[in-house]
């Protein structure tokens, strides 16, 4: 057991107010142009956000003239993506107090943070910092580590509950929220200052909506042995069982909450044609109907905001953010009696008892890089692009192991092929000069990428069967130069689409190819994709040179042979999903996997509740979503859209019946 420090922990959580915290220097005033102020020079300094932020101010005698932001360590939709914004807002202000970004609150702190301290070097009022940017490797096998050490006397609360939920996500307050129509005693704790992302839709099997829609009961053997399929037979096919027989009843008692809080929002559920492989294709995929979101007139509704309301409305529960879970508190050899949290804003340590259970609900480990070279060093290997909640950094994976629990054995991440990245840009961890490590893409669901055309490594070799499950082509490619491939189509694309007829998220592509083709030409404008008159100019943008470009034009003459065939002979493709490439503009770019999260977590039962090592049961402790292993191994199961999140949420309400003695 180790000992661990106020400041050592809170380096591991959120550090939400790192810019409020220097709100005594923060609001330099607009500068008068006759006043020397500042000493001339450049200078620079560091802020907390998810990662490390750098921020580089140059200023002359009276103003700040230049601002450069290093963010590479944050999320790129959401903290990279306010880059621009917050430079333009520092250089107009004259000053680090800006106005936040919308949604990149963490970050925007962040760069207050390190402005205010930039502008206090050149004042003078501070010496000038001299950054350390060698950064820290991770030892090679210290992803778990030892259970902290919490002297008694730096607890200095003490909360009683029947039930604890650690984890606001959509796992967490989807047990909270059932919890409180029923009247139960319960609280919520999350480490973060705003409830997870939602994932709108949802798998549930042989609901009201789709027996309705007119289609048969899913067969139940039929989606067990596809399962164990998928899972090379490792899964625990006990934990289908639940999903298949509760989720309906997870989808009812959302309907009841979205009939209550958003009466205009319908359900629409993939039905028919829709939701099936078209009929030449001898693949052998099962794709059961289960996919369900929810619509209003005005959009997407945020189901977590609902549901957050619903346990304020009838239970008087609010969540207590920027409370982190440290440790679980177990009795020797028995039952789970409550956690260790801290306030991440004052340091303070809260004991939280919890008489009738605890559930983990906070996510998976993909923010962390440790846990993600070590336990998953393949996926890590072949990702370009981190589109996980940032949050997730496996703390309730790390607590239940220190008290015993078992850990599923295997990797089973969720990567889409979506991820671009620029031309020479490797798959795999980037280190920033602060050594905090990050996937180079900026884009990670580029939606058209996940379509079967031609695919080439860096050789301009084509390499293997295209079409399939969204992960498959990232894994082909791990065994390609720097684990990236490039998608080559031509003026055909919209017509081509159609044809494939791919199922789940990519046929947002077959829906509205013009869309992507507008975000195609996004990401022209940024470099990362090419569009050319000839497939001779097209070689040279993606970087093809020598007898790369030789072979890559010798490769599209071959796949055009293919095509005109309608058979390929090289790594059968089914003849749907064949594509010609002879009709300009063409287009192509380089791309690798998107990790959305992992799912390789706690061990449970199937009434959620979590086994140790001898696969006995730790009376109290429940577990469900990417907290939860047993479900998936070696992939996500991409043919059953929504399987996971409607797992998650089964799962979930299902720890509460089992806390509270619903079911047994």
């Amino acid at each position: 057991m180790q000992n661990i420090s106020r400041k050592d922990f809170l380096k591991g959580a959120l550090a939400s107010g790192a810019g409020l915290a220097l709100s005594g220097v923060i609001g330099s005033s607009v500068l008068a142009e006759t006043e020397a102020i500042y000493t001339p020079g450049t200078y620079s300094a560091t802020g907390t956000g998810i990662n490390t932020v750098i921020v580089t101010m140059t200023f002359s005698e009276t103003e700040i003239t230049d601002v450069v932001l290093d963010l590479s360590g944050e999320t790129a939709t959401i903290g990279q993506a306010a880059a621009d914004t917050l430079k333009a807002a520092i250089l107009d202000a004259q000053s680090a107090e800006i106005d936040l970004v919308a949604g990149a609150t963490v970050t925007s702190n962040a760069v207050m943070e390190a402005a205010a301290k930039c502008i206090q070097q050149a004042k003078g009022e501070i010496p000038v910092e001299e950054l350390n940017l060698g950064g820290e490797e991770a030892a090679p096998a210290d992803w778990l580590g030892e259970a902290p050490e919490i002297d008694e006397a730096d607890i200095t609360d003490t909360w009683e509950t029947d039930f604890l939920v650690v984890g606001a996500g959509n796992g967490g307050l989807a047990a909270a929220a059932y919890a409180a129509t029923k009247g139960y005693n319960f609280r919520i704790i999350e480490k973060g200052t705003t409830w997870a992302r939602v994932r709108g839709w949802y798998g549930a099997i042989n609901t009201e909506d789709i027996l309705a829609a007119g289609e048969e009961p899913c067969n139940r053997s039929k989606l067990l042995r596809e399962l164990k399929k998928y899972s090379s037979g490792k899964c625990d096919l006990s934990l289908f069982n639940t999903w298949y027989d509760e989720s309906a009843a997870m989808h009812e008692f959302i309907k009841s909450c979205f009939n209550e809080y958003h009466p205009d929002a319908t359900c629409d559920v993939t039905v028919g044609e829709e939701s099936h492989w078209p009929e030449e294709d001898d693949s052998g995929f099962f794709f059961p109907v289960c996919e369900h979101f929810w619509n209003t007139p005005e959009g997407r509704p945020d189901r977590n905001e609902m549901f957050a309301n619903v346990c304020k409305d009838k239970a008087g529960v609010e969540i207590d953010y920027n409370t982190a879970l440290v440790k679980i508190e177990r009795e020797e050899g028995g039952k789970v009696t409550g956690v260790i949290a801290q306030n991440t804003e004052t340091g303070e340590y809260i004991r939280i008892n919890a008489a009738k259970g605890v559930l983990l609900a906070c996510g998976g480990y993909p923010f962390n890089s440790a846990m993600m070279e070590q336990l998953d060093p393949m996926g890590t290997a072949v990702t370009t692009y981190n589109n996980a909640w940032p949050l997730d950094t496996g703390d309730g994976i790390k607590a239940a192991c220190w008290i015993g629990a078992d850990m599923q054995k295997e990797a089973a991440p969720m990567l889409f092929d979506r991820g671009i990245v620029a031309p020479g840009v490797d798959a795999g961890y980037a280190v920033t000069p602060a050594g905090d490590k990050y996937f180079p893409a900026t884009e990670g669901q580029f939606n058209v990428a996940t379509q079967p055309f031609l695919k080439v490594n860096r050789k301009g070799e084509r390499f293997t069967c295209e079409a399939g499950t969204y992960d498959q082509m990232c894994y082909a490619a791990y065994g390609q130069p720097g684990h990236v491939y490039a998608t080559i189509f031509d003026a055909n694309m919209p017509d081509d689409v159609q044809r494939f007829h791919t199922l789940g998220c990519s046929a947002q592509t077959r829906s509205n190819p013009q869309a992507q083709l507008d975000r195609f030409a996004e990401q022209v404008e940024k470099g990362n994709a090419f569009m050319a008159d000839t497939i001779e100019e097209l070689a040279d943008m993606l970087g093809f040179e020598g007898q790369a470009k030789d072979t890559f034009l010798a490769t599209v003459e071959r796949y055009n042979e293919l095509y005109d065939a309608q058979e390929d002979a090289d790594f059968g493709k089914p003849a749907y999903r064949l594509s010609s490439l002879r009709t300009a503009p063409f287009y192509g770019f380089w791309l690798g996997a998107c990790l959305l999260t992992t799912e390789q977590g706690i061990l449970c039962n199937e009434k959620a509740q979590v086994k140790d090592t001898d696969s006995n049961i730790i009376e109290n402790l429940y577990v469900c979503g990417d907290n939860a292993g047993g479900f998936f191994y070696n992939n996500y199961p991409c043919l059953m859209p929504g399987i996971a999140m409607g797992r998650n949420m089964t799962f979930a309400i299902k720890a509460v019946k089992m806390a509270f003695g619903e079911d047994e």
